[in-house]
């Protein structure tokens, strides 16, 4: 692996190179992306691509990529862009796409873009709460966990998130009323350490959650979009998103093992099975076009 520094306008963005470039066989380079999840969540599921090269990076403001713009916002237009950028660095012509959660609407926003960067788009699981029917009701359980979090801190915030996200079917008068979960349950801390910056918390990423893609441009463009969701989460928030992403495009979800995190290995919090994912990524790239 190297890692290497695309140096922009307005960011410095990290990324590793797992493998040769240009590769040997001629085929694309495998480019993972997440948000707001950083190059080191992938490192099991590339640790399955010994035979691919791999693009890792970290998105701007996250882990090592530092910005310069003096912002603290998260929009996956720019992201597009940031990836865009970094496509174009690599010198390895169109390449293939795995994004999760975040990384998948920013991939989205890519291909809208620029629709000859990406051959094959795998987008696991966008959190994308504008094409949900109950996506009203979906904001303001988003709002809820914001306010949990500005008011009592991370721990706190983090138990709200967990109990939306792990809230089955649309929202209704039944999951506003609960009491907010209490972090112990979760073996969260219960103590507030004043910080208020967590992408996932805040609404520093609301555009994300916010973002509609634009179905006729999808559509257009020369890129093979498959929408994938985790057999675990069919009933859950991300996995009602990606049924909904995948009907605005008149096409069926691709299901993969596990959750939302199910190529993420024991070292990094909730594992998913990531040999088992890897095996099915390494299928549907595969498939004929």
């Amino acid at each position: 692996m190297s890692t290497q520094v695309l140096r922009l306008p307005e960011v410095d963005l990290v990324y590793d190179v797992h493998g040769p470039l240009p590769t040997p066989d001629g085929r694309p380079p495998v480019v993972m992306i997440g948000q707001p999840m950083d190059a080191g969540g992938f490192g099991a599921l590339v640790s399955h691509f010994t035979e691919r090269t791999v693009i890792t990076y970290d998105p701007r403001g996250l882990g090592r990529s530092t910005r310069k713009d003096g912002r603290a916002d998260h929009t996956p237009q720019t992201q597009a862009e940031d990836v865009h950028a970094l496509i174009e660095t690599l010198g390895a012509g169109p390449v293939e796409l795995f994004a999760s959660s975040g990384g998948a609407v920013t991939a989205l926003a890519l291909v809208t873009a620029h629709p000859t960067d990406v051959t094959t788009l795998v987008a696991h699981e966008p959190p994308l709460l504008s094409v949900l029917p109950d996506a009203r009701l979906a904001a303001r359980a988003r709002a809820a966990v914001r306010d949990v979090y500005q008011a009592r801190g991370w721990g706190a915030g983090m138990a709200a998130f967990i109990a939306m996200t792990s809230w089955q079917g649309e929202f209704t008068d039944d999951y506003f009323t609960q009491p907010a979960p209490d972090p112990a349950q979760f073996g969260l801390p219960t103590e507030d350490d004043g910080s208020r910056g967590d992408p996932l918390l805040s609404d520093l990423s609301w555009p994300v959650s916010d973002y509609h893609p634009n179905a006729a441009r999808l559509l257009a463009a020369p890129t093979r979009i498959i929408i994938a969701v985790g057999e675990e989460s069919l009933p859950l928030l991300t996995g009602r998103t990606s049924l909904a992403t995948a009907d605005l495009l008149g096409r069926q979800p691709t299901v993969f093992p596990s959750h939302h995190g199910g190529f993420i290995g024991g070292d990094h919090g909730h594992s998913g099975r990531p040999e088992a994912f890897a095996r099915k990524l390494h299928e549907v790239l595969t498939e004929p076009t």
